[in-house]
């Protein structure tokens, strides 16, 4: 069969892409079809195969669709490198989003995180709770300069380090400043704000710490939305130290809400008009955690932004028992 023959051509170009052009004229057929091979570096990727009526192609007509085909393969071979890479990075960012650690059972706690970009599974923004003794538990929100792969190798440096510096107990403030000292140790380290928020559900008290970062909100069992005023230190990994605490009380029913500012940061806008859409939203009375961070992300419209979304919400859970240590 003619349409057979062209196909078994176009097989043999393909099986090997250093031969020459392969025309097949098929006898009792007026069409002649010119098999190219698909191929660069040595490796083929296909075949392309034309069939026209009459005359045979000339060899200006050979010479422009090896061009193409040279072309056409080197795509194809960009394409399935950078999807191989793409896996590798994948596979590394999966490994790098590392789930926060577990609160105590007397503190309920929800996470929301939404990359930027369409690839990335993993930026330089972190959210992570660290158990600490006497029921109490540490609340971190942070952001490392910059987005992609670069910003999660800092992230998870930070991350890392803070874990490390939080199992001493330290207040909040000193926790920021024994990490600001290290990275700054670290001349490729790049700078990252962050805030931690210390709970003791037994005394109903919430210990506040900011190395550049947004302040908290917190929303009442009305559903009303508010920002508490932090002392703003100095970003992480700057040197310059001066963090310094702040505290309020916290009683069941109230939701606190940590977040980078991907999530209310939006591009020639100010700031504090920024927060204050935050601060204007009405959650509803009782309004679950995963509500409250569903609403917050749909309202701010935080899936189409231009930078990493972090943030946490947490809240007490009503006391039915001495809790464990």
């Amino acid at each position: 069969l003619p349409e057979a023959r062209r196909v078994a051509a176009a097989a043999r170009v393909a099986a090997d892409p250093d031969e020459d052009l392969t025309v097949a004229a098929v006898p009792g057929d007026e069409r002649t079809a010119l098999c190219v091979p698909l191929a660069t570096g040595g490796r083929p990727y296909g075949v392309l195969v034309c069939a026209r009526d009459g005359a045979p192609y000339a060899t200006p007509e050979s010479e422009f669709l090896r061009f193409l085909t040279e072309r056409a393969a080197s795509h194809i071979r960009h394409a399935r490198e950078h999807d191989a890479v793409s896996g590798i990075i994948g596979k590394l960012q999966r490994a790098l989003l590392a789930e926060p650690g577990r609160p105590h059972p007397n503190l309920d706690v929800a996470i929301r995180y939404l990359p930027v970009g369409h690839s990335a599974l993993v930026g330089g923004d972190w959210c992570e709770t660290v158990r600490l003794h006497f029921g109490r538990t540490l609340l971190v929100v942070g952001d490392v300069m910059g987005h992609g792969l670069e910003a999660a190798v800092d992230m998870t440096a930070y991350r890392s380090s803070l874990r490390y510096i939080a199992s001493a107990d330290l207040p909040p403030h000193r926790v920021l400043r024994q990490l600001d000292d290290m990275a700054s140790g670290e001349a490729e380290r790049r700078p990252a704000t962050c805030l931690l928020a210390q709970i003791d559900p037994n005394r109903g008290l919430v210990t506040l710490a900011s190395a550049g970062h947004l302040p908290p909100f917190v929303i009442d069992a009305a559903g009303r939305a508010a920002p508490l005023p932090v002392p703003v230190g100095p970003p992480l990994g700057t040197g310059l130290g001066g963090y310094e605490p702040a505290t309020f009380r916290m009683v069941p029913g109230q939701t606190l809400i940590l977040f980078t500012d991907g999530l209310v940061e939006r591009r020639g806008e100010d700031i504090d008009r920024s927060l204050a859409r935050l601060g204007a939203i009405d959650f509803g009375t009782s309004p679950g955690l995963d509500d409250i961070l569903d609403t917050v992300v749909t309202r701010l419209d935080a899936r189409n932004t231009e930078d990493d979304v972090a943030a946490l919400a947490a809240r007490l859970r009503p006391r039915s028992g001495p809790q464990p240590g």
